[in-house]
């Protein structure tokens, strides 16, 4: 489910143009540069919770640093936040610092040289460790430094209505969906009840990030964790994604899930009685749905699953010219205060150890978000490996072919492109 909010600027010091410091090239000599200190720009995500953390921790760093202050502005509008930073970046006019970097783009902005190593930095990787934990080592680059620190995660599970699910004669408390078959038999109930009209309803459209909501999580939790790509080989053409693949295409070929696009949000709008979505929805959803939430399914059951993180993080861009101060600010942005902030502000989940201990109060005020939070320290990533969002697009390419529409076998298609995948993992 992809959020697209209009675009505003935050006026939070002077107008960008005006700023000296990470604007121009990014060239020059990187080391004068990783020392220099000074005004930088960031750029944030167009969520609205999401800007009101942001302007925050802008006015309290600017109000202790007057000679060091951020000006930040709203991600640009364009078909995709990762087409406008790939484009700043060839233009060589990229802010320091943008929170909204996705971890799947993070290849090709460092291909790009768009990007600066954070390992740069005395004690970088350590301050990751300590804050991430294990988790951190997902976010490596293959040269085994960090381009990226981990911030945020939103790990996706299954939202249900509770409505529709009494109204299909489904235990609207305790409902059954943790294996394949009880989840099909209630999507079969949902639909022959009509309570919606489908019994959920992922994005069926091509984009290559749609697979993070369908298959991608299922595969996680199918898998004990494995990622599309491991040692460059695709994962997804084995017994465990065709088990994946398969049930995505039984709910397809019996109408259960739709193949149509659908304008607007259909879990909110009663379209479809489930959703694959992570905790901002809790707030987006508010009274507007009685909801509960499960664990992903597996085709047998489990104790716990993994699923798809739907992480982003902070990343530093070569054309900033006062890095030291970016990377003060980096570690300011991701401190227990602002991750605080950042989880009473948007219930998204900072990429940090022992997440319920960190912010005992918080859970205890907001128990909706406890199982989410518990749902954090098992999450799979997108893999990091050269030309990663046109792996996807192969993935997402044959897995609409072959489960969405049938117009292939589901084997030829896997095997197609996870030879294409296996060729595009090793650089080729």
């Amino acid at each position: 489910m992809k959020r697209t909010l209009p675009a505003a600027l935050l006026s939070l010091t002077v107008p960008l143009a005006l700023v000296a410091g990470c604007d121009g090239g990014g060239g020059g000599d990187a080391a004068k540069a990783n020392a220099a200190s000074g005004p930088i720009t960031v750029w944030l995500s167009n969520n609205q919770e999401e800007l009101a953390w942001g302007k925050a921790m802008v006015e309290a760093w600017n109000a202790q640093h007057a000679d060091q202050k951020i000006t930040a502005q709203e991600i640009p509008a364009g078909k995709s936040s990762e087409e406008v930073i790939g484009a700043a970046i060839t233009a060589g006019n990229a802010p320091c610092l943008i929170f909204n970097t996705s971890p799947a783009a993070v290849p090709q902005f460092q291909k790009q040289g768009g990007l600066v190593a954070l390992d740069t930095f005395d004690g970088a990787a350590q301050y990751i460790a300590d804050r991430t934990g294990e988790t951190a080592q997902q976010y490596k680059s293959p040269d085994g430094k960090f381009y990226q620190l981990p911030w945020k995660s939103n790990p996706v599970m299954i939202f249900y209505n509770k409505d529709l699910f009494a109204k299909a004669g489904l235990d609207p408390e305790k409902p059954a969906l943790s294996t394949y078959d009880e989840f099909l038999a209630a999507a079969r109930k949902i639909k022959a009840a009509k309570a919606a009209p489908f019994a959920i309803y992922p994005a069926p459209t091509s984009e290559f990030f749609q697979s993070w909501f369908d298959f991608y999580p299922l595969f996680a939790a199918e898998t004990g964790g494995k990622q599309l790509v491991e040692d460059n080989k695709a994962q997804f053409n084995s017994p465990e994604g065709q088990k994946v693949a398969a049930f995505w295409k039984t709910l397809y070929d019996e109408g259960l899930a739709a193949k149509e696009r659908y304008n607007g949000d259909s879990f909110a709008d009663k379209k479809a009685a489930m959703a694959i979505v992570g905790p901002w929805a809790i707030a987006v959803y508010g009274d507007k749905v009685k909801w509960g939430a499960v664990p992903v399914p597996t085709s047998t059951k489990k104790d716990q699953v993994e699923t798809f993180s739907d992480a982003k993080n902070v990343a530093m861009y070569s054309a900033c010219q006062n890095r030291a101060t970016a990377w003060e600010v980096m570690k300011f942005a991701t401190s227990k205060d602002q991750d605080g902030a950042l989880l009473t502000k948007t219930g998204q989940m900072p990429l940090r150890t022992d997440l319920k201990a960190a912010f005992p109060d918080y859970f205890a005020k907001n128990p909706a978000y406890t199982q989410f939070a518990d749902q954090a320290a098992r999450t799979v990533e997108v893999p990091n490996v050269p030309n990663s969002v046109a792996i996807w697009q192969t993935f997402r390419d044959a897995y609409s072919q072959s489960v969405i529409f049938g117009k292939q076998p589901v084997a030829d298609a896997f095997s197609g492109a996870a030879q294409k995948v296996d060729q595009l993992a090793s650089g080729s």
